[in-house]
């Protein structure tokens, strides 16, 4: 009797786990507006992808071998929406991760995720930080060499990050993203939408003025 030859069964990498996404507002704003301001800075560049609280699968076969970075950076991989990270499939591992802690996962971040980042996803840089100052130290960078993580130093009160060619510093007691090229902080989304709005109201009055100088005129012709 022949044997019927049996398909190898389909390795499913999931998409979530049913936990929340971040442990307090302040811990969801900060990776939101992390992820869409690193997005708008990269926003013309084909092959520099922007994520954050996505599944990274990092050994092929096995679904449990997975990490969900709070912000990452990859650098020449296709820019477009994906389900999961597949290491294997990308070939590529992030440059740059930022991890928004607490005093529930700071312990997490600074010793398996770290371990994980350095030896086996070879992340260039690493960040830590807690938006409510809950954890000592509340802010810490590490940048990968010779394959460990040495500690950044503050410059201004900022650590550089050579990766992204950009600074990350505190600002009115938010994290934000400085850039020293042209000496300024990158716009979060609500300021962008804000200066965008600014912008219409002044056109919307240069009109209106516009517009009243040409009735005036149209008035005086006709006297």
């Amino acid at each position: 009797m022949q044997k019927k030859i049996q398909a190898a069964p389909t390795i499913v990498y999931p998409e979530s786990d049913g936990e929340p996404m971040a442990e307090t507002d302040a811990h969801r704003d900060l990776m939101t507006d992390s992820i869409e301001t690193l997005k708008h800075h990269y926003r013309n560049e084909n092959d520099v992808y922007v994520s954050g609280n996505l599944f990274m699968y990092y050994v092929e076969g096995d679904p449990r071998k997975c990490v969900s970075p709070d912000v990452f950076v990859v650098f020449g991989v296709e820019k477009k929406r994906r389900r999961t990270y597949l290491t294997w499939e990308e070939g590529r591992t992030p440059d740059f991760v930022l991890e928004v802690a607490s005093p529930k996962t700071f312990s997490n971040d600074m010793k398996e995720k770290k371990e994980l980042y350095a030896s086996v996803l070879a992340v260039q840089e690493y960040y830590i930080y807690d938006p409510l100052g809950q954890i000592v130290p509340s802010f810490i960078g590490f940048r990968l060499i010779d394959g460990v993580y040495q500690e950044i130093d503050f410059v201004h009160n900022r650590l550089p990050s050579a990766v992204l060619g950009l600074e990350l510093g505190e600002r009115d007691g938010d994290l934000r993203l400085y850039d020293p090229d042209t000496s300024q902080w990158l716009q979060t989304p609500s300021e962008r939408a804000e200066d965008a709005e600014a912008r219409v109201e002044n056109v919307e009055v240069e009109l209106a003025k516009a517009l009243a100088e040409i009735e005036r005129l149209r008035t005086e012709k006709n006297a």
